[in-house]
């Protein structure tokens, strides 16, 4: 089984992406993020000619999260439970024996923002969640866009990206760090220990072509899940597509 993450940066400017991807590399289940519509406009039926059912939380130009799967999803939660929030960046479905929760973590903008503050609450309402649903569903997968790079192998430049600075900052990698200690793993680092190889690149500054990137696209797998997760990978090719997306996929297999 393929699990994929994959923040496309406006399914509505994206999905012939989607589309040709889901056809080339045929995951099971896909957790798109920024998806950037309003409900009623999402591509349902395009995705169901695909081969693909979908369950999703959009809003206008913002956002918006969905599990896009070969078998439909069951028992569905749409946001963090008890966590007042407006964003649409959190869904969670369950397929057979495994729970699978997608995440657009909040990018915080600048540490010491208000927006930074945020982001630092949002995550311990995420991390109280996991760690109810590990008790309910030991096989697991958390992924998503979380918007942290792990550690100094992650980055392209770890003097600039430092303890100091979004996305790398010491309190949100202890914000990640607090939740692989629920019994989660980074199911890329299972399979690959190399520094440089990254998720999204900035559209500036020829990003992509210089390889500046981070790998903050991330997908975790469960105690219960490690031993069956055979590879893992990060899917540069849509990356070279005209009009790509910032992200490529992000993807580990369950054997």
């Amino acid at each position: 089984m393929k699990i994929a993450s994959w923040n496309v940066n406006s399914l509505n400017v994206r999905l012939p992406h989607l589309e040709q991807w889901l056809k080339d590399f045929g995951p099971d289940i896909v957790g798109i993020q920024e998806t950037k519509l309003e409900d009623h406009k999402f591509p349902d039926s395009a995705l169901v000619a695909a081969g693909y059912r979908s369950v999703f939380a959009g809003q206008k130009t913002y956002n918006g999260v969905a599990l896009v799967s070969r078998e439909p999803a069951q028992d569905v939660q749409i946001g963090i439970p008890g966590f007042e929030d407006e964003q649409k960046r959190v869904i969670a479905g369950t397929f057979g024996d495994l729970r699978v929760i997608n995440l657009y973590v909040v990018n915080g903008q600048d540490v010491g923002t208000d927006k930074y503050e945020y982001k630092l609450r949002w995550l311990e309402a995420v991390h109280a969640w996991i760690a109810e649903e590990l008790q309910r569903h030991p096989k697991l997968i958390v992924m998503g866009d979380f918007n942290i790079a792990p550690d100094a192998r992650d980055v392209h430049d770890p003097e600039v990206w430092n303890d100091n600075h979004i996305l790398t900052s010491t309190a949100e990698r202890g914000a990640l760090n607090k939740l692989l200690q629920l019994g989660l793993h980074d199911g890329f680092r299972l399979h690959n220990d190399e520094a440089g190889t990254f998720s999204w690149w900035d559209y500036r500054a020829a990003g992509f072509r210089r390889d500046l990137g981070l790998r903050i696209d991330l997908t975790l797998v469960s105690d219960a899940l490690k031993g069956s997760a055979v590879a893992s990978g990060i899917d540069r090719e849509p990356r070279t597509w005209e009009r790509p997306s910032d992200h490529a996929p992000a993807w580990v297999e369950l054997g």
